[in-house]
């Protein structure tokens, strides 16, 4: 017997319900450009070759926004704009080559961690501190794993979690903190549009 779990609006959806297909690539295209905006906030650690960024918190946001496909579907766009050249990723970088670089597996976590934080607000994990807190924690996981997996062909096994894990958690339990609270105020303020 197959159980379907139940789906909810996301908060993009209340604000703005769907038209269409233009309007669905509207709000694609509008999420890739925050998501570049936020990639531009960069802090360089001097241990390890990947930066702070606020490249992260667009990309989940992307996600819990908009929901699972059209976030990851913002995401896909975000890196084809940058693979095309655009300065768009993280300190105005932009090229191919950062997708085959230490980052690149950060970035090709981007799209998975979206999905993740978009499904799970679609099945109203962005409606209460707690589970919001969650979702955002559960669509970093992705972007870790496949971070530090590319990470791994350019640093020694010895020093990877020290240059691509340990420093970026205590802004990710930050930045989930803060969403915890934005994400269920949110649908505070919209009242009856929660279903």
């Amino acid at each position: 017997m197959k159980s379907h779990a139940r789906t909810f609006p996301t908060l993009a959806d209340a604000l703005y319900p769907s038209t269409g297909a233009a309007h669905d690539a509207a709000a694609v295209v509008v999420a890739s450009l925050f998501i570049a905006v936020c990639a531009q906030v960069q802090i360089p650690l001097p241990f390890t070759p990947v930066p702070l960024s606020g490249g992260t918190l667009g990309v989940l946001y992307a996600g819990v926004l908009l929901g699972s496909r059209r976030g990851a579907a913002a995401v896909l766009l975000y890196l084809l704009e940058g693979s095309a050249g655009l300065p768009v990723f993280s300190g105005g970088a932009a090229g191919f080559v950062h997708l085959l670089g230490p980052t690149g597996g950060y970035l090709a976590g981007f799209p998975v961690g979206a999905f993740a934080a978009g499904l799970l607000a679609e099945r109203g994990w962005d409606r209460t501190p707690g589970r919001a807190f969650l979702a955002m924690l559960a669509g970093s996981l992705p972007i870790f794993a496949l971070g530090l997996a590319g990470l791994s062909r350019f640093v020694p096994a010895e020093t990877l979690l020290a240059q691509g894990l340990w420093p970026f958690l205590p802004g990710d339990v930050l930045k989930s903190a803060v969403s915890a609270g934005l994400l269920p105020l949110g649908w505070k303020l919209l009242g009856g549009k929660r279903n």
